[in-house]
């Protein structure tokens, strides 16, 4: 094997590791330590918006013919999980996860990599939820790490402790699962990582529906770098934002995104993207508040 060959190995061996650590939050622990009531098979492939004034003949978006990633039910998923005035509800917002970790899995096995975390953390939380309603008496805080397939956790109702964001902090604070100071595999500081990455891709994308005055668009490998240094990179070590630059190098040009959800041209991928934006930040916002006000922004 040539030079050239075994740093190719090497740096493929480096993102997986990293792709493993990428959304513990406590990915600088890592490092260090080596130095030292919602339907979850929702079947709306299609979704019709109601204009601002509530008229008929709004946009609608379709299901897009031989692609995974769907992003009619990526924005039917957002547009559900809002509940009461401040609230998340919990199934839909994961649902909102599996599209998202398709969409990240189409952009090549680099990108691919973080998407395998997001499914550890999303099972986490199904997995809680599965045990607060088998037993509600059963402490949350029981080993996790055998982990059940999505497919044998999608009957869970998420009634009770996990059926929302809300009502998850509410019910691990009172049974004191929620460390602030050393990690856990408790809900709250789970769907803390997911809500950063959350905040990533909902910029990414923002941006990719940006249609600049000049004209001239800039390259997705730009946009998500961008888009990274402005939000996860926060939380990595320096030796981490390397790697990533290394990932975001293999994106795919903006021609790829116009066939991943069906549209002829910017305007058409502006119209699209917006749409899914907007419900993002809804859902984001509301997790954010929910956070905050519990002190829960920097959970270890």
């Amino acid at each position: 094997m040539g030079v050239k060959s075994k740093a190719a190995a090497a740096i493929v061996v480096l993102l997986l590791f990293l792709g493993s650590l990428w959304l513990q939050g406590g990915l600088d622990y890592h490092w260090d330590s080596c130095i030292k009531g919602y339907n979850q098979l929702n079947k709306l492939h299609q979704l019709s918006n109601s204009s601002a004034d509530g008229s008929e003949g709004a946009d609608i978006l379709e299901t897009c013919p031989g692609q995974n990633f769907q992003v009619s039910l990526l924005l039917s998923h957002m547009l559900a999980a809002p509940a009461y005035s401040s609230d998340v509800l919990m199934q839909p917002y994961l649902a909102s996860w599996d599209e998202l970790v398709k969409f990240m899995d189409a952009l090549g096995p680099m990108v691919g990599l973080i998407s395998k975390e997001i499914v550890t953390k999303t099972s986490i939380i199904r997995q809680l939820a599965l045990t607060a309603e088998d037993n509600p008496e059963a402490e949350a805080s029981q080993d996790v790490k055998n982990i059940q397939t999505k497919e044998s956790l999608e009957e869970s109702q998420f009634s009770g402790d996990y059926h929302s964001v809300r009502s998850m902090i509410s019910a691990e604070l009172n049974q004191g699962l929620v460390h602030f100071h050393q990690q856990t595999d408790s809900g709250c500081r789970t769907i803390l990582r997911l809500h950063r990455a959350l905040l990533w891709l909902k910029l990414f994308l923002a941006k990719l529906a940006e249609t600049p005055l000049n004209g001239r668009l800039r390259s997705p490998s730009d946009l998500c770098r961008e888009a990274y240094q402005g939000t996860l990179a926060h939380h990595h070590s320096w030796f981490v934002r390397r790697a990533a630059e290394l990932a975001f190098i293999a994106m795919p040009e903006r021609g790829f995104f116009f066939r991943l959800v069906c549209v002829q041209n910017q305007e058409e991928l502006s119209n699209v993207l917006s749409k899914v934006v907007l419900a993002t930040t809804e859902v984001y916002d509301r997790m954010q508040t929910a956070l905050e006000e519990n002190g829960m922004l920097d959970l270890p």
